[in-house]
């Protein structure tokens, strides 16, 4: 057994939406705005540019210069987790290799799978690199995604894998499985199914991977650790409307903290590249709606930390 603790990412940590121009190009000095916004908020961490950032539209220029842009605000502060987007084995490694080059040393492995041969293989070729932290993506829209077995073996036999992005439908039992089998070593987050906010700290989850609303996550997750479940839940309540609307679907999602964002004065645009679900009419009237009621509990927020 390879000896690990766990690895040290609790809380929030921000998966970042790519922001666009007018003339479709990304803006990267929009995506740094984000980043500072949420620092000042207390993330503790980022993934760029994961599913959220519309990723199978980016060109590999634009994730790495993603990455460097990113690195370079945070400049060591938190934890960035670089991903490649499920792409072929060899597109991976270079991704990855680039990433290493602008200084990201944590990568989330987002592997296609066929079989579990396929998948270790993949996985193992893409650990040989020089990574100093691996975060796996678990992700299924339709089921429990990878077997207990699998990860397990993983773990135990590649020192670098640490972190766990768990994103199954339901989440809450494996949660819970892989930190009784791994005995808490195995750091584990809840992506997708932020709706099981609370749950998942029910749970002893270690960080969630949302994006945008960075006050009202930090405030739950801050609450509920220092044992005001009640304010947790409270706060919990009040952006379950914007869950319920968003978690739809991920394109929706995208679309609606992409309106967030512009709405919040830190994206320029709203602007999304072929997405496949349509965003009409009514999907933008309840967003408004929502939306004002996110920046107003925001302000809220920030307003009860400035005066503590």
């Amino acid at each position: 057994m390879i000896d690990k603790t766990c690895f040290p990412l609790h809380g929030i940590v921000t998966v970042l939406n790519t922001p666009f121009t007018l003339e479709n190009r990304v803006d990267l000095s929009a995506l740094t705005e984000n980043v500072r916004k949420a620092l000042a908020a207390g993330v503790a961490g980022f993934l760029v540019p994961a599913l959220a950032a519309e990723v199978t539209q980016l060109s590999e220029k634009e994730k790495i210069s993603m990455v460097s842009a990113v690195c370079e605000e945070v400049n060591g502060s938190v934890p960035i987790f670089a991903a490649t987007g499920p792409v072929a084995l060899e597109k991976a490694k270079s991704l990855i290799s680039s990433y290493l080059t602008v200084g990201c040393r944590q990568i989330l492995f987002q592997i296609p799978f066929e079989n579990e041969h396929q998948f270790i293989t993949h996985f193992n070729e893409l650990a040989a690199l020089d990574i100093e932290t691996i975060m796996l993506q678990d992700w299924s829209t339709s089921g429990y995604g990878l077997r207990d077995e699998l990860i397990l073996e993983l773990f135990e036999q590649v020192p670098q894998f640490r972190c766990l992005k768990v994103e199954t439908i339901p989440a809450g039992v494996k949660y819970s499985r892989l930190l009784e089998l791994t005995k808490g070593r195995l750091q584990l987050s809840g992506g997708w199914a932020v709706t099981q906010l609370i749950e998942g700290l029910e749970r002893g989850v270690h960080a969630f991977m949302p994006t945008g609303m960075h006050w009202a996550y930090t405030e739950i997750y801050s609450s509920w650790v220092s044992g005001d479940f009640e304010k947790a839940n409270s706060l919990f309540r009040r952006i379950l409307p914007v869950l319920a609307f968003s978690n739809q679907h991920l394109d929706i999602s995208i679309h609606f903290f992409k309106r967030l964002l512009y709405r919040q004065g830190i994206y320029s645009t709203d602007r999304v590249r072929e997405l496949g679900v349509t965003f009409d009419a009514i999907h933008q009237k309840i967003a408004d709606r929502l939306i004002e009621e996110v920046i107003a509990l925001e302000e809220e927020i920030q307003f009860q930390r400035n005066n503590r």
